[in-house]
C-alpha cells in the first residue's frame, strides 16, 4: 500500500480460484479495476481492467445464453471454458484477433469473462510494438482484440494458460488481480456486438468503469436492435 499525498492507494490483490467460482454475471463486475499482468520474452505488459462481458455455459443461471461459445456443450473450441477458474480462454476472433477471457464457475461448469478493454499500466513500449496502429496510449487495448495483441497472448498456443499459477505456456506467463476494494461506480447493460436477442437488455452482462477512456464505444449486433423491440 503506497501513499500519493492524502491519497491511500492499494494495491490489487493476486486472484483466486475460489475468488472466481461464481458464476460469469456474479463474477465479472469484480474484475473492473484489477490487472492482467502477462510476461513474455519482450518483458512484461500489465492492463488495467475496465471493461467486460459475462457469458454463460450451457445449463448455467437462471437464462440460457445463446451468445455463450459453449451454449450448445463442450467442444474442442470451448474445452477451456470447462475447466478449472482462472485459466485464459484464449479464442480466435473472425481469423484475426486474439481475445482474451477469464475462466470462472466451477470446474466442469463452463464459463467465462471477456476482457473487453483496459488501460496499459506498465510495458507500453512492448504494446506499442505489437499495435504499431494505435495513435493514442488509450487505443492500445480498448476493444477485446486489441487488448489480446497488447498483452501478447495469442490463439491457440496460449489458449488454457493459467493465470493463478504463473505457470508458463509457450513463452509466455499470465497472473491476474483483482481490486483490494470494490469500485464505487459500475456501469451495466447489453454486450457489443452480439446477435439477436443475446446482445439486448435481456442480458445487461457487459460491466465497465463509467467515464473511462478506455471503454469501447456500444454498438448492437446483426438482429441485437430489432430483437430489442
Amino acid at each position: 500500500m503506497v501513499s500519493e499525498g492524502a491519497v491511500i492507494v492499494t494495491a490489487p490483490r493476486p486472484a483466486t480460484r475460489e475468488a472466481l467460482a461464481g458464476l460469469p454475471a456474479e463474477v465479472a463486475p469484480t474484475l473492473l479495476g484489477g490487472e492482467l499482468r502477462v510476461t513474455t520474452t519482450d518483458g512484461v505488459v500489465a492492463v488495467r481492467i475496465t471493461e467486460v462481458e459475462a457469458y454463460h455455459g450451457q445449463g448455467t443461471g437462471p437464462l440460457a445464453d445463446p451468445g455463450s461459445h459453449a451454449r450448445m456443450g463442450q467442444t474442442a473450441r470451448n474445452a477451456t471454458m470447462w475447466g478449472e477458474p482462472g485459466h485464459l480462454y484464449v479464442y480466435l476472433s473472425h481469423g484475426i484477433h486474439s481475445c482474451v477471457n477469464v475462466v470462472c464457475g466451477p470446474e466442469g461448469v463452463a464459463g467465462g469473462i471477456l476482457l473487453r478493454g483496459g488501460e496499459i499500466v506498465e510495458g507500453a513500449d512492448a504494446a506499442h510494438i505489437r499495435r504499431p496502429a494505435a495513435r493514442t496510449a488509450r487505443d492500445l487495448a480498448r476493444g477485446p482484440g486489441r487488448l489480446g495483441e497488447a498483452v501478447g497472448l495469442r490463439h491457440p498456443v496460449h489458449d488454457g494458460i493459467d493465470a493463478i499459477t504463473g505457470e508458463e505456456r509457450a513463452g509466455a506467463s499470465a497472473r491476474l488481480f483483482l481490486p483490494a476494494e470494490p469500485l464505487a461506480e459500475i456501469a451495466t447493460g447489453p454486450r457489443v456486438g452480439v446477435a439477436g436477442v443475446a446482445g439486448t437488455d435481456a442480458f445487461p452482462w457487459r460491466f465497465w468503469i463509467p467515464g473511462d477512456p478506455t471503454v469501447s464505444a456500444f454498438r448492437w449486433g446483426r438482429g441485437a436492435q430489432d430483437a430489442a423491440g
